[in-house]
């Protein structure tokens, strides 16, 4: 990965893990499955109108139903039914280690020795948690929250799938460059990979909107009052804002670009330190309390992120010279 795709991958989990947060502010006033609809219903409109849809096909929908409708229905409904928002950002971590799992059957993609290991120390660090399941982590809460990684997991194939489809087509159907213009060809090729990781995520959002609307009247058909809507405070006004435009359409726009321009094995070990901001501002935001086995588990999983890494680009450098 080059050095703007590290500082990019970092972003992005830093705008996740703040995400949680923002998640249990919100869930104050709406339902959860409302919420999750109102999300995708404004990340998708206006923007729908003014972006080239991507390829309707089933990796589409793939995505949409696993990062969008099973990510976020299950996250939300873990922490409306008691599930803290630093818990909740790491736990939901185990998606990475399923994700470089499927990239490996699916994809055919390398997985390394100290990557291995590096997971290995990261699920540890999942494990700490999982043995102090209760109070902050409700058994259906955590139940909720490994559906919600699976979904998760399939939704990032399906975005790599997708995005790398999307790449070949501008490629097959681009006019033929001049070897003087490699420079230019490069650029015009990563602002295409953006605007359609974009596009990815804001007709994904509206299939997902679909989705999750008719889902939220099946279940919560008495929420859909107008007097829900006028009772919204502006604190969960405000974090339904940075929901949607700053942790969906630029987290996962930027998550989509990084995936289709690396392998997922090394993109993916990045979200690990989504729990440890999530960890941090949910403390500092909404009180959550600090025990020793949150914070074993955080230094668990930030050295998996380093031995998956860090380690990875010592070992080939040394290789090279």
């Amino acid at each position: 990965m080059t050095p703007l795709h590290i500082a990019l991958a970092v972003l992005v989990a830093f705008i996740w893990g703040v995400n949680f947060t923002f998640i249990a502010w919100a869930l104050e006033s709406f339902p959860p499955l409302m919420l999750t609809a109102l999300r995708f219903f404004f990340t998708a409109v206006p923007l729908v109108l003014f972006l080239k849809p991507p390829k309707f096909n089933r990796t589409l929908f793939i995505y949409a139903i696993g990062t969008f409708v099973m990510q976020y229905a299950f996250v939300f409904t873990a922490m409306h039914l008691g599930a803290s928002a630093g818990l909740t950002a790491l736990l939901l971590q185990v998606q990475i280690f399923i994700t470089v799992l499927l990239a490996y059957v699916i994809l055919a993609e390398a997985v390394s020795r100290m990557q291995i290991i590096g997971m290995l120390v990261g699920v540890l660090g999942l494990g700490v948690i999982a043995l102090n399941l209760g109070g902050d982590m409700p058994l259906v809460g955590f139940i909720c929250i490994l559906i919600a990684a699976i979904g998760w997991s399939f939704g990032n194939i399906a975005s790599k799938q997708a995005s790398t489809q999307q790449s070949i087509s501008n490629i097959t159907t681009a006019a033929p460059v001049n070897s003087n213009n490699n420079a230019s060809k490069n650029k015009t090729s990563n602002k295409t990979s953006a605007l359609s990781a974009v596009s990815l995520v804001v007709w994904g959002g509206l299939i997902a909107c679909v989705i999750l609307t008719l889902t939220s009247l099946l279940f919560e058909n008495e929420a859909w009052t107008l007097a829900t809507f006028t009772q919204v405070s502006l604190k969960s006004w405000l974090s339904l804002g940075f929901i949607v435009y700053i942790s969906t359409l630029i987290g996962f726009g930027l998550w989509a670009h990084l995936l289709s321009q690396n392998i997922a094995s090394k993109v993916m070990p990045f979200a690990l330190l989504v729990p440890v901001f999530g960890m941090v501002t949910s403390v500092l935001l909404i009180g959550e309390v600090v025990t020793w086995w949150k914070m074993l588990a955080m230094v668990l999983i930030l050295s998996g992120l380093i031995l998956a890494n860090v380690k990875i680009e010592l070992g080939r450098k040394a290789t090279r010279t």
